[in-house]
């Protein structure tokens, strides 16, 4: 097992190229890791990283190990996969990622109830609004909003989520309500963008009168964080586009107030994402089958 561990080590300190970021991930110190690394390259008698005080990159050895050890730790997981197949118990770690409102909303609270039911699997789950990479940081599933970009992947679709434009009494008392979606885009509004580094331009795709209309929208303030944007539009300083599921509470108590009703936005697809080798995961089809129903519940029960 400490030479499996060794691989499973380089692995990481391979895609995610830093010794501290791969530690964090696995959850060991860097010294563990560094020792890992230096008794795989003892064993092999070959270097596999290149070290500097400012930069890790892997040596041509390196790389080809990597191409044999990736294969070897997969093919250790399907095995591992097979008997808890037949032993009906599965186990171990998964490693899910989620934007944040959905996983705060939907996701974080059903997950002791499924560890409660399945107590030989533990769950890391990571939050964060931007794309992540589900090979490179080691996820083994990833919810998402949109349409994907890897078309390697598996997806598994979860619902067409309605989406809404909506603001604050504050703000539409002191800007007034958009009557138009060219309103959005002519500077008459405040929009409040989702942006991240290497996100695209943002439009708001719209569904007017003669079709599907993507409106480029401005304003004073842009987060990667989607929770901040909601935040400022509470305090009145703008409109944002927002999944219903993640402001229903505040709908329902007025806090927030739909606009432009008459060209509400299209709806974005919720899914989920894993590869091709997960699929045959036990514990991933069983956290995936308790998730997705735990979802259906949830949108279904939540305030009109």
């Amino acid at each position: 097992m400490a030479y499996l561990e060794n691989i499973r080590t380089f692995l990481r300190v391979y895609e995610l190229g830093n010794m501290s970021a791969a530690a964090r991930d696995l959850r060991i110190s860097s010294a563990v890791a560094s020792a890992r690394i230096s008794q795989l390259e003892e064993h092999l008698n070959v270097r596999l990283f290149q070290r500097t005080t400012r930069a890790l990159s892997p040596t041509e050895h390196g790389t080809l190990f990597y191409r044999g050890a990736t294969k070897i730790v997969e093919a250790v997981e399907e095995a591992e996969a097979e008997i808890s197949n037949v032993t009906q118990s599965p186990r171990g770690t998964l490693f899910i990622a989620a934007p944040i409102g959905m996983g705060q909303r939907l996701i974080a609270p059903a997950i002791p109830v499924f560890k409660d039911a399945n107590q030989l699997i533990d769950i890391r789950l990571r939050l964060s609004d931007r794309k992540v990479d589900l090979t490179g940081e080691g996820l083994d599933a990833a919810f998402f909003l949109g349409l994907p970009e890897d078309s390697t992947l598996k997806i598994r679709k979860i619902a067409d989520c309605e989406r809404v434009l909506c603001a604050s009494p504050s703000y539409l008392a002191r800007k007034g309500a958009p009557a138009l979606h060219e309103d959005l885009s002519s500077g008459k509004h405040e929009c409040l963008n989702m942006r991240y580094p290497g996100a695209p331009e943002f439009q708001w795709p719209l569904q007017t009168r003669s079709g599907i209309r993507k409106v480029a929208v401005t304003g004073p303030f842009e987060s990667d964080h989607g929770d901040v944007l909601t935040g400022w539009a509470l305090d009145g300083h703008g409109i944002i586009l927002k999944p219903v599921f993640e402001v229903a509470d505040y709908l329902a108590s007025g806090r927030l107030v739909p606009v432009l009703e008459q060209e509400p936005p299209v709806p974005v697809q919720m899914a989920c994402l894993y590869t091709h080798r997960k699929r045959q995961d036990p514990k991933v089809r069983l956290f995936l089958d308790f998730m997705i129903g735990h979802i259906h519940r949830a949108l279904a029960a939540m305030p009109e």
